[in-house]
């Protein structure tokens, strides 16, 4: 098994405790219908796993995931107003044309688990936040997760690769070198609103090459360059976003797994 089998078994393995975790605390307690060890209680529905992608080949989603992109086609993606997107696929990956916008996913999400390999230009160009960026939303264009290339690249700290923008900087950065693929592995909790009151606040834990780099993060509001503009009402269930910043950044073996379903 190679390093980057090794580092995305790692990743799922912690992603499992991370569902574990988040599902317990939003339960609060055990489920009171059943005893300790009560085997009359429904076991965990056995499934396939899928596999880690490595330098030279995609992995394959866990079964029921919702694949959103297998490297064919754009078909569950768009531009932001709905139009057809000018990102393009190429050598099994999608590929952001620089100038050609955002895009998102066609369907909406709310709480959930979300796989994403990324990997920014082999060429390197431009420097600070000017080279390999781009940015992975959740909650439509609110909640912004850092795609950067930050390999030996000096940046601010907020704005490194797998910060929340401008609010958490990574406990570390396990970035690969430009030109090879990273994973995020991305678990996001989203906010709910009564009326115009804001009830509870985004939460959102990420993996980064096997590593944790963000653990329950409480989100301020949506994410923003020199800016922490406050929480407004939206439904739970959005979009998920990559950002167009210029780059021609790639992506590929994106799939999502929805929580408490």
């Amino acid at each position: 098994m190679n390093f980057i089998s090794k580092t995305n078994v790692v990743a799922a393995a912690v992603c499992a405790a991370c569902l574990f975790s988040l599902t317990q605390t939003q339960a609060g307690e055990p489920d009171p219908r059943y005893g300790i060890h009560d085997r009359n209680r429904p076991v965990p529905v056995q499934v396939d796993p899928g596999y880690p992608g490595t330098q030279d080949k995609t992995g394959k989603a866990p079964q029921g995931a919702v694949v959103l992109f297998d490297g064919t086609n754009l078909d569950q993606w768009v531009a932001m107003d709905g139009k057809k997107t000018k990102w393009i696929v190429k050598d099994g990956a999608m590929e952001c044309v620089p100038g050609s916008g955002y895009i998102r996913t066609k369907d909406s999400f709310g709480d959930c688990q979300l796989h994403v390999e990324w990997a920014a230009p082999a060429k390197v160009e431009g420097d600070d936040q000017g080279r390999g960026n781009s940015g992975v939303f959740l909650g439509g264009d609110r909640y912004e997760v850092q795609v950067l290339d930050t390999y030996n690249n000096k940046t601010y700290a907020d704005g490194f690769a797998s910060a929340i923008y401008g609010q958490y900087p990574p406990m570390v950065n396990p970035i690969h070198k430009p030109g090879e693929w990273n994973t995020y592995d991305i678990i996001y909790i989203a906010p709910r609103f009564d009326g115009d009151k804001l009830v509870s606040k985004a939460h959102i834990s990420v993996i980064f090459n096997g590593v944790v780099v963000q653990w329950d993060r409480e989100l301020t509001g949506p994410t923003g360059h020199h800016e922490r503009p406050a929480y407004r009402p939206h439904d739970v269930r959005q979009p998920i976003a990559f950002q167009d910043h210029g780059n021609p950044v790639r992506f590929r073996n994106v799939w999502i797994r929805e929580l408490n379903q």
